[in-house]
């Protein structure tokens, strides 16, 4: 029997710090775990796509990525295979794959964004300019029906 007793860590969305990467994009981070307070390599964040927004093509040598859409509509590409997403949609990426996703829909786009191991997204996160979460972000994350198809 193990006598270690783990204490859970409990974030709201106000204790979120958000950035993008870089000045001129159209999607920002809001990271919610990192390898510090989950004592383990992984990250975890909301990423959030302005009407039209998309990350740049990119691929990751070890991590392995997931996306779960929380809210909106978009497109996910990866090694040039293309499907469309919405909220309740989940796409996994493997280590090496080419893949960007991208918002289509006439709102915002939120996804859950997971890395295992971390792969210094991070740190490559917190190196970008940080910026706040407006009243419409932290209204789509606290609320309890996110999960509900749109």
């Amino acid at each position: 029997m193990n006598d270690c007793c783990v204490i859970p860590v409990v974030k709201s969305p106000r204790d979120y710090q958000a950035f993008r990467i870089s000045p001129h994009d159209t999607n920002r981070l809001a990271i919610v775990f990192d390898p510090t307070t989950a004592n383990f390599s992984l990250t975890l964040c909301v990423e959030i796509f302005d009407i039209g927004g998309k990350t740049p093509p990119n691929r990751h040598n070890l991590a392995v990525e997931m996306f779960f859409v929380l809210k909106g509509e978009g497109r996910a590409t990866c090694d040039g295979k293309t499907v469309s997403i919405r909220a309740g949609d989940s796409i996994l990426v493997p280590p090496t794959g080419i893949h960007l996703i991208e918002n289509t829909g006439a709102e915002r786009l939120y996804a859950l964004c997971f890395m295992v191991p971390n792969e210094d997204f991070v740190e490559l996160i917190r190196s970008g300019t940080p910026v706040d979460l407006d009243e419409e972000d932290l209204r789509v994350l606290r609320r309890s029906d996110a999960l509900v198809a749109c």
